[in-house]
């Protein structure tokens, strides 16, 4: 009986006591060393510290200290401090100026872009926003003046056109990455500024090879889509015309307000349009439409052709995989790493389908290399300071985007 009540009093001691089994984690040493007799200097001490070793120092003193001493110990104090400025230097050190009315949204997910970015790095870093108002010339000279002040020599700037012309005209003696520019769309000769936007005529013209006549252009009044059907058109003629079997391409254009819903007017029996290429060049939700009523008003499309403004998951939701089995998509944001993806996700951003978002860590990873001189996590060119992205032709399948294309590149 006295041996069941001493199993009964054991077992709960049993059931909830930790094992005590060793943890395999390694113990941290600490070692301690004379430095008097082998004073470290300041390169034995930055190799320690890039080693991950922490160091404590213990001053100890004497009753009298000689002056040839004393004169020892403070090249020793001067080694440390030398070594501790040279790794509050490496800090990452980067600024952000953001026009909140003019780029909306992205004024928030370019920061979270950057800050998911420089947290993944295992250094310490200070990442301030600037904000202005607007893109006037006060705004932007003031927010420049205020971040040289505050000693920053890095900015991320995703601006509009109008915004960068202006700091190119100010011609500012800081690097400046825009994310959001394409340097064709510049003027600028400066050293200073860099390029990160993606180039829609280049993938323009990858996506005309495969491009039949009558090409039809659907295009919003927003600057890009303004300035793509002017291009395509031209590209489409330019090309048709070195072709001696057809010399006279047919291309025709809409302008799709923005409140258009229906486009019975523009396609049903449309014979001028039929069997043609389809070119769209507006938001997601509009291309939804579009796509739809070609199939609709059975336009016979040969293809559907569209730059990176349409690469989105929704396009897969929101139309039938009959409407969009013969659209092709260029896209350049070809290479992403998990970790950053993982860290975006965490903060509720998106740089796998979102190309200003891509853009923007790929512009904080140059600054970081040039800041740290660490290997960059994305192997983009930067020539000419614009970031040249390969080019893949894509098909939206019936649950995901499959390639179309070897990879292209300029």
């Amino acid at each position: 009986m006295k041996k069941l009540y001493f199993i009964a009093m054991l077992f709960p001691a049993l059931l909830f006591s930790k094992s005590f089994l060793i943890s395999d984690i390694t113990l941290p040493k600490t070692d301690v060393q004379n430095l008097d007799p082998y004073p470290c200097d300041e390169e034995c001490l930055q190799e320690h510290l890039e080693n991950g070793h922490i160091f404590s120092f213990l001053a100890h003193a004497h009753s009298k200290l000689e002056d040839d001493v004393l004169e020892a110990r403070r090249q020793e104090y001067m080694a440390i401090f030398n070594v501790k400025k040279v790794f509050t230097e490496s800090k990452l050190r980067i600024a952000l100026l953001l026009p909140y009315n003019k780029i909306a949204r992205y004024a928030a997910s370019t920061t979270n872009a950057s800050f998911a970015y420089l947290m993944s790095k295992n250094r310490p870093f200070e990442l301030k926003s600037y904000k202005i108002e607007d893109e006037s010339h006060e705004e932007i000279i003031s927010a420049l003046k205020k971040i040289k002040e505050d000693g920053f020599s890095y900015v991320i700037a995703p601006l509009t056109q109008d915004g960068e012309k202006i700091v190119s005209n100010i011609n500012p003696d800081i690097n400046i990455f825009f994310p959001t520019i394409n340097k064709k769309d510049t003027k600028t000769t400066s050293s200073y500024l860099h390029y990160g936007g993606i180039d829609y005529k280049a993938q323009t013209d990858l996506l005309l090879n495969e491009s039949k006549s009558p090409l039809v252009i659907f295009y919003d009044q927003s600057a890009i889509g303004v300035q793509l059907s002017k291009y395509q058109e031209q590209a489409f003629k330019s090309k048709y015309s070195q072709n001696k079997k057809d010399k006279n391409p047919i291309v025709v254009k809409f302008s799709i307000p923005q409140q258009t819903t229906n486009l019975q007017e523009q396609l049903e029996e449309n014979k001028e349009i039929n069997g043609g290429s389809f070119f769209v060049n507006t938001p997601i939700i509009k291309s939804g439409m579009i796509i739809s009523q070609l199939t609709l008003y059975d336009t016979n499309a040969t293809n559907i052709l569209s730059t990176q403004t349409n690469y989105s998951p929704l396009l897969l939701s929101m139309t039938q995989y009959q409407d969009r089995k013969n659209m092709i998509i260029a896209n350049s944001i070809t290479q992403n790493k998990d970790v950053l993806i993982e860290t975006n996700s965490l903060l509720g951003n998106d740089i796998v389908y979102d190309w200003i978002n891509y853009t923007t860590t790929v512009g904080i990873d140059y600054f970081s290399h040039l800041i740290s001189g660490e290997k960059r996590e994305y192997d983009i060119e930067h020539r000419d300071n614009q970031m040249i992205y390969p080019i893949n032709l894509l098909k939206p399948s019936v649950s995901r985007f499959i390639p179309y294309r070897l990879v292209y590149e300029e």
